[in-house]
């Protein structure tokens, strides 16, 4: 995998705010907005610094009539309440796992279907073919969808070798998601439900035994302090999206939202750049701290991608036309 240069959002939105200094001073209000923006993941984590970089994109190209505060580790909402606060005007804005909400509505776990995708630029069309419903469904729900990044492929943590689905039978496995949930399921594992911020304890305390996730999430939480086993599968490549309270968007003037707009741009492309080059160096950090880190077997694999077609198909049947409607526009990208 090549090295993709960083993107620096705050010398991106310099230079944007030093092209158009002119017309921000025409639409700077008296008094600056502050919005809080909750997040999920650890400050650590490059969704987190990327959605500083775009807080502080946003400041500097507004020119300072609107701050964006991004309140990390779930420090303000918890993980699973961060869309609940922004639909009801608690926050703002914020940040959340996009497929988190399946069952709110199938469509959103479009990017949680094992072997769909595997590598970043499947990933890509994928989000692109699913955005507009995405953007549809959002508004109404009183949300604006203004970034989406994606994590590194997702691979298997175990505290034991595991060969083949035979082994999985019965270990506790963290579910952060109705995927999640159903391929424990399908594996014979038991689901339980744990948010990010809490994978420590659960993992060090027996409440988990295992889980799938990028290379990041392993590293975040230094993982290899309770697991022993990261396989590579390259399962599915999920999405963290930001999104903004409809009424606090359009209290906005019209300058302001297209400066965000332009932000929210360059955020998607920097954090894609950024966990484009991480995805690689998170594995060989698990390694490094002693984690046995090695590609599924074959049996595996084959005995995953047989999940992953039920998955789909499952998929297909509870999100209807929207869903069959993304899959043909990806699939005929």
């Amino acid at each position: 995998m090549s090295i993709l240069p960083i993107v620096s959002l705050r010398r991106l939105g310099r230079v944007l705010v030093a092209l158009s200094t002119l017309s921000l001073l025409a639409f700077a209000p008296a008094h600056a907005q502050k919005w809080d923006m909750p997040m999920a993941y650890a400050d650590s984590n490059y969704h987190t610094q990327n959605g500083k970089d775009f807080a502080e994109a946003i400041r500097v190209a507004t020119g300072g009539a609107l701050e964006v505060v991004v309140h990390g580790g779930g420090s303000l909402f918890k993980g699973n309440e961060i869309k609940r606060a922004v639909q009801t005007g608690q926050a703002p804005i914020g940040e959340r796992l996009l497929s988190s909400h399946q069952n709110e509505n199938a469509v959103f776990g479009f990017d949680s279907i094992p072997f769909l995708v595997s590598t970043f630029e499947e990933s890509e069309k994928l989000w692109q073919a699913a955005r507009p419903t995405i953007e549809r469904i959002l508004i109404d729900q009183n949300l604006v969808l203004l970034y989406s990044v994606p994590w590194p492929g997702q691979g298997l943590y175990f505290n034991q070798e595991v060969s083949s689905i035979a082994d999985m039978k019965g270990i506790k496995f963290r579910a952060y998601n109705p995927a999640t949930s159903r391929l424990a399921e399908l594996t014979g594992m038991q689901p339980v439900q744990i948010e990010a911020a809490e994978l420590t304890q659960a993992l060090s305390t027996g409440v988990a035994e295992a889980f799938v996730s990028s290379g990041s999430t392993g590293y975040d939480r230094k993982v290899w302090e309770q697991l022993g086993y990261f396989y590579e599968v390259n399962a599915w490549m999920p999405r963290n999206y930001v999104f903004v309270n409809k009424d606090a968007w359009n209290d906005l003037d019209e300058g302001q939202r297209n400066m965000v707009k332009g932000m929210a741009m360059l955020a998607e492309s920097a954090g894609t750049a950024r966990a484009h080059q991480l995805a690689d160096w998170y594995v060989t950090q698990l390694a490094a701290n002693g984690m046995k880190v090695q590609m599924a077997h074959d049996d595996l694999r084959a005995q995953l991608k047989e999940i992953g077609q039920t998955m789909l198909d499952e998929w297909l049947e509870s999100a209807g036309e929207d869903g069959k409607a993304i899959l043909e526009a990806y699939r005929n990208m």
